[in-house]
């Protein structure tokens, strides 16, 4: 959600031209719930498919001025994890829910052998958890803004598990002009976070409220041994982070940095907050673009 008022600019040229190439709907069932996801591209391509997967509370639509970019030549998804955007709730949540989501998404979405997963912050998270168990199955994992902390770091602050309920709001307008990025940033491009704030509610008793279910906002998926994970995947990987951001400090991107092989793509993006793709869109398609570039077949 966002801290920055909307500037009074219009969407540029290329993210119009993004918004047109519309994706398809689908639906699949993981572990008994009905998972939504967004698939752009051709349906079939020599290149190894995309996934993008978003933030806590986030959506798929969070990717839908992105994906398209990487759509020409190969097949790219975004899913909606269950208790956000438009996938259905749990009685609980947790990795095992969600890595089995990012399982039958892969599957029914048809993006080829050995795809590749873009993961930003809590995306990040679930995409180290899929790739402990099937990282061989990858061509590579590319984490963005992911603010992974040491052991001693998450004991001494644990991460805590939302409670307070979304708020209702009497009419569309007034729940829009409440949407807000957390944590809190700036955010120059208005036209990006009007879309997302759009795509972010949905109608209930009493008005409007926003998508996600806050139960599925937890914090279980730290007791795992995530930095293990990430040192041991068994395909490449990549980092890309904010420059200014909140989450990935100095002393986070440090650490992170030694859980990183030498050669593997570290790269530091200027001018970026910790939703690094809302504020510098191009450049973080350029950086993605030359990873890619180094992981071709």
């Amino acid at each position: 959600m966002a801290e920055a008022a909307a500037t009074n600019a219009g969407p540029p040229a290329w993210f119009q031209r993004a918004l047109t190439d519309a994706p398809t709907s689908h639906h699949v069932s993981a572990l008994g719930c009905k998972i939504h996801y967004l698939r752009w591209g051709p349906e079939t391509s020599s290149q190894p498919g995309i996934l993008f997967l978003h933030a806590g509370g986030a959506h798929a639509q969070w990717w839908s001025f992105i994906a398209p970019f990487f759509a020409e030549d190969r097949a790219v998804a975004a899913l909606d994890f269950s208790g956000m955007g438009d996938s259905g709730r749990r009685d609980s949540y947790g990795s095992a829910c969600h890595v089995a989501e990012i399982a039958a998404v892969l599957a029914d979405g048809n993006l080829g052998e050995r795809p590749i997963i873009v993961g930003h912050s809590f995306g990040g998270f679930m995409a180290m958890c899929y790739g402990n168990q099937y990282g061989h199955d990858l061509s590579g994992m590319i984490f963005v803004d992911t603010p992974l902390r040491t052991e001693a770091e998450a004991k001494a602050n644990p991460t805590q598990a939302y409670t307070k309920p979304p708020k209702v709001y009497p009419d569309q307008d007034s729940i829009l002009a409440r949407f807000r990025l957390g944590p809190a940033q700036p955010c120059e491009n208005g036209f990006i976070l009007d879309h997302i704030a759009q795509t972010s509610i949905t109608r209930c008793d009493g008005g409007w409220t926003w998508k996600f279910d806050v139960a599925a906002r937890g914090a279980s998926h730290h007791d795992e041994p995530l930095a293990e994970y990430v040192a041991n995947l068994s395909c490449p990987k990549a980092l890309i982070y904010g420059a200014d951001s909140a989450m990935v400090t100095a002393t986070i991107a440090e650490y992170l940095s030694k859980l990183f092989a030498p050669g593997e793509p570290f790269i530091c993006l200027p001018e970026a907050h910790h939703h690094l793709f809302l504020d510098q869109p191009i450049a973080f398609v350029v950086a993605l673009r030359a990873i890619l570039s180094g992981w071709q077949r």
